[in-house]
């Protein structure tokens, strides 16, 4: 059992953790150990253990005469990671078609699948182009829990914290992008549907194809949104 000193290192790795996923802590920006503490109430300690941690892990980055600072994904780093979730998503979803899944997480698997598509008809009524921050947040959030969830009903541990990293480090790059448009929410709408009727019906050949189109379509998009990101930035 955890002592208060690794409780408050695990708060202070949490709350870090939300600070990047909310967009608050950008790609490139400083973290500061004692302003950390300040909002934490805590001793600087723990903070700075729990940046070590996330350190380690690939999120934040010491940049020598300047700090910590969260990580900055190249082009390279992107397809890297797509490259991870594909080979390791793909085989946990085959795994969960052919295994089958347990009758409480139907339900939830289908209203995260349903999301995107509520989201479009949400966009398509008020006549905007894209999704809004606020609608953008709930899409990632409905995304993450609907793969999060599949991967957790294939039983294997290392690869649900392995891939929760994985998209940790996507979601950083991911605050550049723009919001998802109509097209995009029937697309994933699709996938995810698709993905999840496959596995309902114990298709595990069906189930990995989608999966893999799924990632593929996803990577693309990053990149070329990372390619439109470095042009503006030039």
């Amino acid at each position: 059992m955890a002592g208060p000193e690794g409780n408050i290192r695990e708060a202070a790795y949490r709350y870090i953790q939300r600070k990047i996923l909310s967009g608050e802590l950008r790609a490139g920006d400083l973290v500061s150990e004692s302003s950390l503490a300040k909002e934490l109430g805590s001793s600087r300690t723990p903070v700075r253990e729990a940046i070590g941690q996330l350190a380690a892990e690939g999120l934040l980055e010491q940049i020598p005469a300047r700090g910590t600072v969260v990580v900055q994904l190249s082009r390279s780093d992107i397809v890297d990671l797509y490259e991870l979730r594909e080979a390791l998503e793909v085989y946990a979803v085959s795994k969960v078609a052919r295994d089958g899944l347990v009758g409480s997480h139907i339900g939830r698997l289908r209203e995260y699948a349903e999301e995107p598509l509520r989201l479009c008809e949400e966009l398509e009524r008020s006549g905007r182009l894209r999704l809004d921050g606020e609608q953008m947040q709930r899409f990632m959030a409905a995304d993450l829990a609907f793969h999060s969830l599949l991967i957790r009903c294939a039983g294997n541990r290392r690869i649900l914290k392995v891939l929760s990293s994985t998209r940790l480090l996507i979601r950083i790059f991911s605050i550049h992008r723009q919001g998802h448009d109509s097209a995009q929410l029937r697309q994933i709408y699709a996938y995810h549907s698709g993905i999840l009727d496959a596995v309902l019906n114990r298709r595990p050949e069906e189930a990995a194809r989608l999966e893999t189109e799924h990632i593929r379509a996803s990577c693309q998009e990053r990149l070329e949104a990372f390619d439109d990101w470095r042009m503006q930035e030039l």
